[in-house]
This record gives structure tokens, C-alpha cells and sequence, in this order.
């Protein structure tokens, strides 16, 4: 443990009045980081198997912390982040004026982010980078549903993806103060910069830096340090550049003696874009990419580190989810997971402190495979089923140029992959395990009624304004 300096101890013995925080609560509430690249891949990071794509500093967070190995988020960008931020479905998540479920979501103000549960503990919280939550447009947005109206003290980013046909906006909390067409080759060094000065100035603590790289997702950018410098061409030169990034965030957090009181997130928020080719990752060996419910189009990279409070090298294969953060985190710092309304994620602190995380015994619990509003898998422990359904349905978006043709298949039957065994879902088993087919299909009917289907409305889905709801079901 380092010495405390003479700042930290007097600080000891004041109240710190912006945002409420104790003396107490600043030296004994961790500081949260969590980074949440876009479009990266399962197959992206030299610690899951790349071998030409170069990330030390990843690597190095995996050997000091743990790795996930069957961790989840959502398809795409938009109900990734609501994922994550409330702990949620994205289908049970309430959206403003009971809109039209949209592929990106407008997510209602009455939703409790992870930023509002955390500031109601005392700590001062910042958002840097693709915001994806105000609607899917970045010129045409919803003001009052920016980070700073959800839960962040203060935001420097972008209200969308940086692939609209005007380019990107830049924001600084509320207001637009840049573009359109911010320069891409500065992106990753700039929203970097900006969670730096933030955790400087919050140094004395707790803080929570929520950092959504617009990147690896196309279009691409890199700065001249990195452009060229990679064997993968651009798109490695992206990932390395965002590695290195990563890296400096660690480095500041160690340059300012909060080793010991930190805790950092690395995770994607869904699978990468075969569609853009050269210029998008690999879910290597997975199945499938982003859009889709194989494996990879779900199934990420995510990395815990916390020095003296996780244990070095481990590996985590039970299943988690971006839906795990929010009561994961409460528990971590000591705030409160919403109890009027259903949340989907548990806490899983007890997998990251673990010594052993395989001797940790979680309860068995459905994870739901959407793909926008259509619920199309569930896994239950090492089986995975698939619902029968054509292979592009009508009443979904035209998402398979997406990934490779190959993927795109009918599902005349329900479909059952071992994935202890089997992860490229390669081989269909159900015809050998009948009561598993028949449990699951269980399952899928509970998550149908609960949270929803493209046909459903599920009775435990949100809405917070007056009817009609969900005027995409008539």
C-alpha cells in the first residue's frame, strides 16, 4: 500500500460538499472505470487469441486481473449501452413517449442509469465518448436525454455512431461545439484526454468515468502515431491505437496513487462488422458477428482490473453480462440496485474476487439472445437453443449483410448447441437431448412474456408515459 500523502490524510478528516461525499467514503469507496469500445470483436485482442493485432496493454490488464471467456452484451451499439447503463433487456427498458421500439433506443429519463445510482452514493460522474442514447442520429437528437441528464456531472463526446452521412458532432455537456466532421484520426486520443483531465480533477475521489470509444466501429480513424504502423492495416491500426490509449488511463491511475482504489472495465459492446471486411474485426471462433444471435454477434471481450482486489491471471468462464453491471457496481461501491422496477443483472463480484472463480457457485439463470425486438436464443448453462424462425423474418430489419452468407440460415426446428463443447455452434444436438429442447423452449416463453417479443408486449416491460404502448404493435 502507498503512503498516503499529506493531502489525503487531511482530506481524512473534511467533508468534500460538491456531490456530498465524505472523507470516509473517498478513501474507502473504490473509483470506477469502465472503457467500452465498439465493434471489437471476440477475436480482436492478442489476449483472446489474435496473433497479428498487437494490444500489450490489454494483455497486461488480463494477466493482472481477470478475463472473461462467455461474457455478453447486446447486437448492436444502441441497446448495448441501455444494457449496460440500467442493467436491463434493452426490450424492457421504457423509452420517451412510449415510441416505436427503434433499433437504437431513446431511453426514458425515468430510467435509472448506473451514473444515477452511484452519484446517489457520493460520487462525481463523467462520460466520454459515443453517447447512443438520445436516438441514433447525430444531428437529430433528444437534449434532455444527454448524459448530463442522465446521471453525468459532466460529457465530452458524440450523441451517435460517426458513420452518419454528415459526419460527427462533438459535445461538450449540452452544448454542440463542434463539427459537423470531427476529424476520425484524432477521436480515440481526444475522448482519452478528456477522462484523463476528469480523473485529475477527481483524483480525491470516488469518481466514475464511463469511457464509449467511438471506435473500432467504421468509419475508421487513426492518428499518424499509429496509421500504417499495424500488419492488420487500418483496422488494427485502430484497435493498437485504442490499446495504447487504454494503457495511458492505467498509467494516470497509478501516477496518482489510486492503484488500490480503482477498479477498470475493457468490454465491446457487441460483435465486430463483417460487412465492412478489412475494415471490421473478428469473432474468432465464434460464430457469426454483430446483428446476429450466434455466438458472435453477442459473445465479447471484457477484461476486469483492480489490483489488491481482484486476483492476478484469473480466468472467469461462468456467464456474465453487461446487464451485471449495475448491481455489480452497486455493490461494490455501496449503492443501491433500483428496487421498483426489475432488473435483469445480478451481482457477479463475487466471480471477480474470487480465487478460484470456478468454485463459485451462482445460480443458473436464463441469458436471452435478441436480435432488435425478436427474441431469438436463450442460454442456460453450457446449452444453447435457437428458436425456429426463417432465416432473414419479416418483421425484422435486413440485417444480413451484416455477416457472412453462410450464417444467414433457416431454423426449421429448434436448434441446440452444446457450447461447453461445441463454441463455433457447428453441430446441432438436439435431436440427442429432447428434455434440454423442451426446457429451453420453456425458458423462451417466460422471457417472451416477461420482457417481450417483436409480437409480445411483456408484462414486465417499462413505460412511463401515458398510452399508447409500444404503437409498433397494433
Amino acid at each position: 500500500m502507498k503512503t498516503l500523502s499529506f493531502a489525503s490524510i487531511l482530506f481524512a478528516f473534511l467533508f468534500i460538499c460538491v456531490g456530498g461525499v465524505s472523507a470516509d467514503d473517498a478513501l474507502t469507496k473504490p473509483n470506477i472505470v469502465i472503457v467500452f469500445a465498439d465493434d471489437l470483436g471476440y477475436g480482436d485482442l492478442a489476449c483472446y487469441g489474435n496473433k497479428i493485432i498487437r494490444t500489450p496493454r490489454i494483455d497486461a490488464m488480463a494477466a493482472e486481473g481477470a478475463r472473461f471467456t462467455d461474457f455478453y452484451a447486446q447486437t448492436v451499439c444502441g441497446p448495448s449501452r441501455s444494457s449496460l447503463l440500467t442493467g436491463c433487456y434493452p426490450l424492457r427498458v421504457a423509452r420517451l413517449k412510449n415510441q416505436s421500439i427503434e433499433i437504437h433506443p431513446r431511453v426514458h429519463s425515468k430510467e435509472i442509469t448506473i451514473a444515477e445510482m452511484l452519484k446517489a452514493v457520493g460520487y462525481r460522474t463523467g462520460c466520454f465518448g459515443k453517447w447512443d442514447q438520445a436516438g441514433h442520429s447525430q444531428s437529430r437528437y433528444e437534449p434532455s436525454l444527454l448524459p448530463c441528464k442522465q446521471g453525468f456531472d459532466t460529457y465530452f463526446g458524440t450523441p451517435s455512431s460517426n458513420d452518419g452521412p454528415r459526419g460527427m458532432f462533438m459535445l461538450r455537456d449540452q452544448e454542440r461545439i463542434e463539427g459537423p466532421g470531427v476529424d476520425m484520426n484524432t477521436i480515440t486520443r481526444r475522448v482519452t484526454d478528456a477522462a484523463l483531465e476528469f480523473i485529475r480533477e477527481s483524483k480525491d475521489g470516488p469518481f466514475f468515468a464511463y469511457i464509449p470509444h467511438p471506435m473500432p466501429h467504421t468509419i475508421l480513424g487513426a492518428s499518424e502515431d499509429f496509421r500504417g504502423k499495424s500488419p492488420r492495416g487500418l483496422y488494427g491500426d485502430v484497435v493498437e491505437e485504442l490499446d495504447y490509449n487504454t494503457g495511458r488511463i492505467i498509467d494516470e491511475i497509478k501516477k496518482l496513487g489510486l492503484t488500490e482504489r480503482t477498479y477498470i472495465f475493457f468490454i465491446s459492446d457487441n460483435g465486430p462488422w463483417e460487412l465492412r471486411k478489412e475494415h471490421g474485426g473478428s469473432a474468432a471462433p465464434l460464430r457469426g458477428a454483430k446483428t446476429s444471435t450466434w455466438e458472435g454477434g453477442l459473445r465479447v471481450p471484457s477484461i476486469a482490473w483492480a489490483p489488491g482486489r481482484i486476483p492476478a491471471g484469473r480466468t472467469i468462464g461462468q456467464v456474465a453480462a453487461t446487464l451485471d453491471m449495475m448491481p455489480t457496481l452497486a455493490k461494490i461501491a455501496g449503492g443501491k440496485v433500483p428496487d421498483d422496477r426489475i432488473i435483469d443483472g445480478r451481482d457477479i463480484s463475487s466471480l471477480l474476487h474470487a480465487d478460484d472463480p470456478s468454485q463459485v457457485e451462482l445460480p443458473e439463470r436464463p441469458f436471452y439472445y435478441y436480435q432488435h425486438t425478436h427474441l431469438q436464443a436463450v442460454r442456460y448453462g453450457k446449452w444453447k437453443l435457437h428458436v425456429a424462425r426463417p432465416a432473414q423474418p419479416s418483421w425484422c430489419p435486413p440485417w444480413a449483410g451484416h455477416i457472412k452468407k453462410e450464417d444467414v440460415i433457416d431454423f426449421p426446428q429448434p436448434t441446440l448447441y452444446d457450447l461447453e463443447n461445441d463454441i463455433g455452434e457447428t453441430t446441432d444436438v438436439a435431436a440427442d437431448n429432447p428434455e434440454v429442447v423442451s426446457e429451453l423452449l420453456e425458458l423462451i416463453e417466460k422471457g417472451r412474456a416477461d420482457i417481450g417479443d417483436y409480437n409480445v408486449i411483456g408484462s414486465g416491460a417499462r413505460f412511463f408515459d401515458p398510452q399508447p404502448r409500444r404503437p409498433d404493435i397494433k
